[in-house]
């Protein structure tokens, strides 16, 4: 059974050891905290566009633009056009950060059977990764916290009818009609399962929406990849483009070893701080669909 000592020198991209520099390093944050949030979390895995920034980010939107006409040869081309911007606001200053602190017994450390770096780092990742996912998709964005998709203004709207899978194919239709092609749909898991549950007729076993194995996760409707999560209360539903979603990450995120200050409970701290937000580069192409009142 490794000692205290012993677990230090194996797990230091978990702990520094060195108190008089307790940050861990920017590559030891990336594989412990940063990658592996990318992967757990829904939304960061969906294919959004990331921008690592540390400080505002201002996204130019361009409003209108030209209007080409067909000119004659030799005449005279309208220069009349005058292309109207627009920008997006990512990352304010005032934009606060998820923050937490892990702390456990140095007794766990030398009692444990299995690496309790890999443990505390799996629970890390899923603490952080639930609270964001809340807040990228239905962050209310009060207090300076992140306004997420549901919203967001100037998305697309729709209804969301599980009983009825063509209601899922007028969302499509409404984004196809703007030039839009929708990259991913994301379903609260009793919506996703109301709909699985279809079928072709009364007189019919055969389900309606069948897994598509070739898929990743095999979960899609009507052939957009489909994400079933716990974030979206049933009744709601996203179906996006999601090369539109733009999300600001902060190129500083923190994770801090607390090794004295609860000493006293012969314990350690993990402090973690990391900022992110978002904002809608196109909100037409991404469109929320509600349920309608029975």
């Amino acid at each position: 059974m490794p000692n205290h000592s012993t677990y230090r020198q194996e797990a230091n991209v978990m702990v520094e050891t060195t108190a008089a520099n307790p940050e861990l390093l920017q590559e030891q944050i990336a594989s412990l905290l940063v990658q592996p949030l990318e992967a757990a979390s829904v939304v960061l895995g969906s294919g959004p566009r990331i921008f690592d920034t540390a400080r505002e980010l201002r996204i130019p939107k361009l409003v209108s633009g030209s209007t080409p006409g067909f000119v004659a040869e030799g005449g005279l081309i309208p220069d009349t056009a005058d292309a109207d911007f627009d920008e997006m606001l990512l990352m304010p200053t005032e934009r606060t950060s998820i923050k937490t602190i892990m702390r456990y017994t140095n007794e766990l450390v030398r009692q444990s059977v299995i690496g309790i770096d890999s443990v505390l780092k799996a629970r890390l990742v899923k603490d952080v990764s639930d609270l964001l996912d809340n807040a990228l998709l239905q962050g209310a964005g009060t207090a300076n916290s992140i306004t997420g998709i549901t919203k967001q203004t100037g998305v697309t709207t729709g209804t969301l009818n599980v009983a009825d899978p063509d209601s899922l194919l007028d969302a499509i239709a409404a984004l196809n009609a703007l030039e839009i092609t929708p990259t991913r749909w994301f379903l609260s898991g009793a919506d996703f399962a109301a709909l699985r549950k279809l079928k072709e007729g009364t007189s019919s076993k055969r389900y309606l929406l069948e897994p598509d194995p070739s898929k990743q996760s095999g979960s899609t409707l009507f052939g957009i990849p489909a994400t079933v999560t716990n974030k979206l209360a049933a009744g709601t539903a996203i179906l996006a483009d999601m090369s539109t979603v733009a999300i600001a990450r902060d190129t500083s995120p923190t994770v801090t070893v607390l090794n004295e200050r609860y000493s006293e409970y012969d314990q350690v701290g993990l402090r973690v701080t990391c900022r992110y937000d978002l904002g809608l580069l196109h909100p037409e192409a991404v469109s929320v669909l509600t349920a309608t009142a029975p």
